[in-house]
């Protein structure tokens, strides 16, 4: 089980990291929230992981607090939810937000979210919310508010081509259709924006 990587990062193409340790480069898959709070290329950061092993893949999943990556483990034991449908709801929601709204019981706020539709959202309800009480208000003091404000992301794809392909790659593979991902990015983007700004303000707009 690889349960923590610390490495310099070699490349960012959201939601996917490479994080080399000891020369060797870890594609790490991240949610959105833990993305934005990844230093630049060629920074030393130190990430905690989820390892997966299928008959076809080894996947890495990445988190940049532990207590996220409890969270992640907590949803993916849910019902009929898998990884990839871990990764879309910790990066349209924080971690606060996602516990708040499983211990309301607001199904409608989850039906937002890619690949969730009403009978997931009300099994995610049901499997999780006695499980999350256990994320006391210490825990979710501790995991704060993990969206980084605009100012703290100005040089992290300073080689992006393409702010605008950058941020609707990203929304595809967290989930999102190709039309709902092109217009939304289309409409809240703005001149000044880079590819993680980008990204963010489009995952706000469709929640």
């Amino acid at each position: 089980m690889i349960g923590r990587l610390n490495g310099i990062v070699a490349e960012k193409q959201p939601p996917l990291l490479v994080l080399e340790v000891g020369g060797v480069g870890y594609e790490v898959q991240m949610p959105m929230t833990s993305f934005y709070q990844m230093p630049a290329v060629g920074e030393q950061v130190i990430i905690h992981t989820h390892f997966v092993v299928r008959e076809d893949a080894q996947l890495l999943y990445g988190f940049a607090q532990k207590i996220e990556r409890e969270l992640f483990r907590q949803i993916i034991k849910a019902n009929g939810v898998g990884p990839k449908l871990g990764l879309a709801i910790l990066s349209g929601l924080s971690a606060p937000e996602f516990v708040q709204i499983v211990v309301n019981g607001d199904a409608n706020a989850l039906v937002k979210l890619p690949g969730i539709g009403l009978k997931t959202a009300e099994r995610l309800i049901i499997d999780l919310k006695d499980r999350l009480k256990n994320f006391t208000l210490t825990q979710q003091n501790e995991l704060g508010d993990l969206s980084l404000p605009n100012e703290a992301l100005g040089s992290t794809f300073v080689n992006a081509i393409d702010v605008e392909q950058d941020a609707i790659d990203a929304l595809l593979a967290l989930g999102y259709k190709q039309v709902q991902a092109t217009k939304v990015v289309k409409r809240v983007k703005l001149p000044e924006m880079d590819s993680e700004s980008l990204i963010k303000a489009a995952l706000k707009s469709m929640l």
